[in-house]
């Protein structure tokens, strides 16, 4: 049974890699053989702060969350969910130490590929090349767009684009970093979602 749904994830992985480009056959069978399987239980950590990133991830199913501790409280920033590539990506690019945490709010599987596999396949291959910028900038563009909502919209706003875009996260995120992510205390959360009857 595990093998039909490791089969099964792989197949995701395949067609999430085949979403941004088109890659011949071989070139994808020898990619894949680059990425290894991680099982993550709940409250698991994939980065903690003072680590070298040397993986770029894809969340086959569960969540991630990426946060900051700031004065003892989770600042959070990002959750990653089934079907998104993610890494911590100023340390990963710089190749710095990283000042965040990569933890499964949920039982995870994630699929890791470490950064010297991924640039000896772009030099190999235009193809995956074009895979690996338009992935890696779509991971970057999700935290700069992030930052800019949270400086330009309203609590309010901000809680029923989340409501709308991303419902699945009310049910499997608590509350206090649900309230985290949208730049609210969880008493603040909670009154917004009274004063809009959602709870």
């Amino acid at each position: 049974m595990k093998t039909i749904a490791h089969t099964k994830l792989l197949e995701n992985l395949k067609q999430k890699i085949l979403s941004y480009t088109l890659v011949d056959d071989d070139l994808l069978q020898e990619q894949m053989q680059c990425y290894h399987q991680i099982e993550l239980k709940k409250g698991d950590t994939l980065v903690v702060p003072g680590q070298l990133v040397h993986h770029f991830y894809y969340v086959a199913t569960g969540c991630i969350y990426y946060y900051r501790l700031e004065e003892g409280e989770q600042k959070v920033v990002e959750f990653y969910t089934d079907d998104i590539f993610f890494t911590d990506v100023p340390a990963y690019v710089k190749g710095t130490p990283s000042n965040y945490y990569l933890k499964a709010t949920e039982a995870t599987v994630v699929y890791a590929i470490t950064k010297s596999d991924a640039e000896n396949s772009f030099k190999k291959s235009h193809q995956l090349e074009r895979f690996g910028r338009l992935s890696m900038q779509e991971a970057f563009i999700k935290i700069f767009t992030r930052v800019e909502r949270l400086n330009s919209r309203t609590n309010e706003e901000r809680y029923l684009r989340l409501l709308a875009k991303r419902p699945d996260l009310m049910q499997r995120v608590p509350q206090y970093l649900i309230a985290s992510y949208l730049g609210l205390t969880p008493v603040g959360l909670s009154k917004l979602r009274k004063r809009l009857g959602k709870g």
